[in-house]
């Protein structure tokens, strides 16, 4: 799994006891799962990346769009954001590439459905496939993805917040997750 994280305040982290630079409030994933899980050697016949890496084409029959999953912060006045993908109807994705560069984008595009295509290693249940609403937003800001209420950690988080205990939380199991 390749993740990239945006980082702010350092912390102690509770696992090594060590101070780490920047406690970071956003996580995010350069590919859906199945890039990650199609062997290196197969992925440029595969997979089209386009607009900057924001959309994907696997085998030109499925579709995936970037997306931010924002975590309320209750202690924080900022969110807490999972950069992730989502896959698209084929006639969704579309419509989102004839609107993809225009002005006034989001009153064009109604919410679309999507499942989640990004396997979040922070949860005790596995985030792979959970369904979403895909909220398109202004030009150059990437969707929100809502997850569906259900009782998923991920879904539950997204609806009634989190601590900065558990944004550290968070940074630490991913930090230490390779050891």
């Amino acid at each position: 799994m390749k993740f990239f994280k945006k980082s702010t305040n350092n912390f102690i982290c509770s696992c090594c006891g060590k101070k780490h630079d920047g406690l970071p409030m956003s996580y995010g994933f350069n590919a859906p799962y199945y890039w990650v899980q199609t062997m290196p050697a197969e992925r440029e016949a595969r997979f089209k990346f386009r607009h900057g890496s924001e959309l994907c084409v696997m085998d030109e029959e499925h579709f995936y769009i970037r997306g931010n999953i924002e975590i309320p912060v209750i202690d924080n006045k900022r969110n807490f954001t999972w950069d992730v993908w989502v896959s698209l109807s084929k006639d969704n994705f579309e419509r989102t590439v004839s609107y993809w560069n225009k002005w006034g984008r989001q009153k064009k595009l109604e919410p679309m459905f999507g499942w989640l295509s990004t396997s979040i290693p922070s949860y005790s249940e596995e985030t792979l496939n959970l369904k979403t609403m895909i909220h398109t937003r202004k030009l150059g800001i990437r969707p929100l993805i809502e997850i569906e209420p259900t009782a998923h950690p991920l879904a539950v988080e997204q609806k009634s917040g989190i601590t900065m205990r558990r944004v550290q939380e968070i940074a630490e199991g991913l930090h230490h997750m390779n050891e």
